[in-house]
């Protein structure tokens, strides 16, 4: 044991790689293990006759999503819902964080974050129906079902997630530097063009791409606010339920994921990702 012990001692890798092993080998097992069968399945089909599942490669899958009208319009949407409500909870987010991070005093900004968590005490299903309530045609708001219901849900179920990153951004923000942007002159909007936003861009993609993601990928809120619209969660939802076609869900679940990577790609280019 004690030459286990000065092993490990003079060689710090080691100590990490141990360390990380576990942890590693869950990501790799549970996650990318996950996500490889799933990219497998999507290259089978199943037998329209018996219903089994017929593991011989095809292509079939990728080439109704790729012809089909349909599900390029639920594409679309979807992607523009999430763009919605990651737009949303921006316009909303900033100014609350900045208020939170720049303008609060210390006690009152401990009660601002802890407002800011409570809702996320709460079971998702138990706000998803409570903005089920205020939308219906007798709620407080009575809009009725759709996209619109679907936006302002999803916007509220993911606003911490974007509220949070924003103002560990401020939070990090020195205040000298915005004293100095007044002292030579610099209006308020000059001041949030050239200094506040750079700095804080960073947090405003890692808060995106909370908000994008978990939107792209819901299903169970346009279940309960959307009516009869369709997302890709959804799609999925319903394949693997009452159609059985594991492997069109499979297919149609690798959509958000490249999706996602080309999100991501594009927010490397910007170098937001360096900073954070």
């Amino acid at each position: 044991m004690s030459r286990a012990g000065a092993f490990l001692h003079r060689r710090a890798g080691v100590r990490l790689a141990l360390l990380l092993s576990a942890p590693l080998a869950w990501l790799g097992l549970a996650y990318l293990g996950a996500l490889a069968a799933l990219l497998v399945t999507a290259f089978h089909s199943v037998d329209t006759f018996t219903g089994t599942l017929n593991r011989t490669f095809t292509w079939a899958n990728f080439l109704d999503l790729a012809t089909g009208e349909v599900y390029r319009t639920i594409v679309l949407r979807s992607v523009g819902v999430a763009l919605a409500v990651t737009a949303i909870d921006l316009v909303v987010a900033f100014p609350m964080a900045f208020a939170m991070a720049k303008l609060a005093g210390p006690r009152t900004r401990r009660w601002l974050v802890i407002a800011v968590l409570t809702p996320l005490w709460a079971s998702y299903l138990v706000k998803a129906y409570a903005w089920r309530v205020m939308l219906s045609s007798g709620g407080l708001l009575g809009w009725g079902f759709g996209l619109t219901a679907t936006v302002l849900t999803l916007a509220y179920l993911w606003l911490p997630y974007m509220i949070l990153p924003i103002y560990a951004g401020l939070e990090r923000l020195p205040g000298s530097l915005l004293e100095a942007a007044g002292d030579l002159g610099a209006r308020s909007w000059q001041v949030f063009r050239t200094v506040v936003w750079p700095l804080t861009f960073p947090a405003v993609i890692a808060g995106s791409i909370f908000t994008f993601s978990l939107s792209l990928g819901d299903y169970i809120a346009v279940k309960i606010v959307g009516g009869r619209s369709q997302l890709i969660g959804n799609v999925v939802y319903d394949n693997i339920g009452a159609a059985g076609d594991l492997p069109f869900a499979a297919a149609v679940a690798t959509v958000p994921v490249v999706v996602m990577l080309g999100y991501l790609a594009a927010v490397r280019r910007t170098g937001a990702l360096e900073s954070l």
